[in-house]
C-alpha cells in the first residue's frame, strides 16, 4: 500500500536539539501512520524521552519540524499542543492520590479542564457514562470508589492512561508504561494498547523487549540521537547494527 504524505498523523523531519553543545537529538526523521503503535527503543542516552519532550512542547527544538495532522507543533506552547489532540504520559504516574478513581477520571474529562468549564461542570449522565466506560477499558471498573493512592503501581499506570484516554487524544505518547509492573500487568497493558488504537495512534518509549514484541506495529531504534534502524520487530532484531549497539548488551 502506498502512503500519501497527508496520511501520516505525525511527521518528524530533521529534528535536532542541543543542550550546552551536546546534541541530544540529531537530524531525526520518522513518520507515524493513523492507528499505528510505534515503539522507540534504544540504549540509555539515545534521546528517546527527549523526542517525546519535543513533540509535546516541553523542550524547544533547535531546528527541524514536527507536524501533527499537518499542524506545525514546534511553534506551539504545551497546552496548545494538548488541544490539538496530543496526550502524554510520563514515566512516573501523576494521579491525584487523595481522590477516588472516579474523581481522577472525572477531573480529566475535557469539559472540566478550563476555568469556565470547571465552574460550569456538572456530573451529568454523559460524564458518568464516559467515566464508567473508561474505567472498564483500563481494568478499574470495580475500583471506581477506591482512593487512587491505594491502587497497585500497575493500576496507577492504567489510571493515568485512562485520564488521557477520556480526553480522546488522536496521538497518545507513553514513556515506559510497563516499568515496575508484574508480568500479568504487562500482558494486560499490551492488551489495553492493542485495543485503544482504534481511531488513534500510539507512540511508546520502552525497554521491555517482550512488551515491545506484543504491541509494536513498527519499531524505531535510536542511537546517539539518530535513527539506527526502523521496521518490524523481526527486522530490527536481526539488524546487525542493532545487535551490536543494543540487543547484544
Amino acid at each position: 500500500m502506498s502512503i500519501k504524505a497527508n496520511d501520516f498523523v505525525l511527521e518528524v523531519e530533521g529534528l535536532t536539539v542541543s543542550f550546552d553543545g551536546f546534541t541530544a537529538v540529531n537530524d531525526l526523521s520518522f513518520y507515524v501512520n493513523e492507528g499505528e503503535i510505534r515503539v522507540i527503543i534504544g540504549p540509555n542516552g539515545a534521546g528517546k524521552t527527549t523526542v517525546l519532550d519535543l513533540i509535546c512542547g516541553r523542550t524547544q527544538a533547535t531546528k527541524g519540524s514536527i507536524k501533527f495532522r499537518g499542524k506545525e507543533l514546534t511553534r506551539m506552547k504545551e497546552h496548545e499542543i494538548v488541544h490539538t489532540g496530543v496526550g502524554r504520559k510520563f514515566q512516573n504516574p501523576s494521579i491525584y492520590e487523595d481522590l477516588t478513581v472516579f474523581e481522577n477520571l472525572e477531573i480529566s474529562y475535557p469539559r472540566g479542564r478550563s476555568v469556565f468549564g470547571a465552574l460550569a461542570f456538572k456530573r451529568d449522565k454523559e460524564v458518568i457514562r464516559e467515566v464508567e466506560a473508561t474505567a472498564e477499558t483500563i481494568f478499574l471498573k470495580n475500583d471506581l470508589d477506591k482512593q487512587a493512592g491505594l491502587l497497585s503501581h500497575g493500576q496507577k499506570q492504567w489510571l493515568e492512561i485512562g485520564m488521557l484516554l477520556i480526553q480522546k487524544p488522536d496521538l497518545l505518547m507513553l514513556d515506559e508504561p510497563v516499568a515496575g509492573m508484574s508480568v500479568a500487568e504487562r500482558k494486560k497493558t499490551a492488551d489495553l494498547l492493542n485495543r485503544i488504537t482504534e481511531g488513534r495512534s500510539v507512540l511508546v518509549v520502552e525497554h521491555d523487549m517482550q512488551f515491545v514484541e506484543d504491541i509494536a506495529h513498527r519499531v524505531t531504534v535510536m542511537h546517539q540521537g539518530k535513527v539506527l534502524s526502523e521496521g518490524s520487530m523481526t527486522r530490527v532484531k536481526n539488524d546487525p547494527k542493532v545487535i551490536e549497539v543494543y540487543l547484544g548488551h
